[in-house]
């Protein structure tokens, strides 16, 4: 079963912070670009046999672009959704927010719809935020993999 190499995952998205691949500089979140993103995400969620929901999101929180896999649970649909949607209010990584919860300093859990859970990951174009993409259905850890993969894609 593959792993996740969570310093490189780190490093990753540092890099997806400052370019955002196929964005220009302060552009907003496209349909084309959201299709890209969500067909990498695909591709490494079937690459490595899980069964997920994803989601991304405008900076608002609002849907652009959704797929549930086949066999994800119904849970995932919403999982993914709110995983996205922290990720672009808070402009950070779910796993940044779940840390800063460890640390009690993550004060606004009690937002309705907000996910403290690692898979969701702010798409920036420079140092905007236009959105966010999320998984759910695998570990935390591979949810967030596979997000970084659309995000991946939409540098290449």
């Amino acid at each position: 079963m593959p792993t996740l190499d969570v310093a490189a995952c780190e490093r990753l998205l540092q890099t997806a912070r400052v370019s955002a691949g196929g964005l220009d500089e302060g552009a907003a979140l496209t349909a084309d670009a959201v299709k890209t993103i969500l067909s990498g995400a695909e591709a490494e969620a079937r690459h490595n046999n899980w069964a997920v929901s994803i989601a991304v999101v405008d900076p608002n929180g609002d849907l652009m672009g959704f797929l549930k896999l086949d066999g994800a649970t119904p849970s995932s649909v919403q999982v993914a959704q709110g995983k996205a949607r922290t990720a672009a209010h808070y402009a950070q990584t779910d796993m940044g927010a779940g840390r800063r919860l460890v640390n009690h300093s993550f004060n606004y859990l009690p937002v309705d719809g907000t996910y403290a859970l690692q898979g969701g990951v702010p798409i920036r174009s420079g140092e905007r935020v236009v959105g966010a993409i999320a998984s759910s259905g695998a570990t935390s850890a591979q949810d967030e993999q596979i997000a970084m993969a659309g995000l991946a894609a939409l540098s290449a």
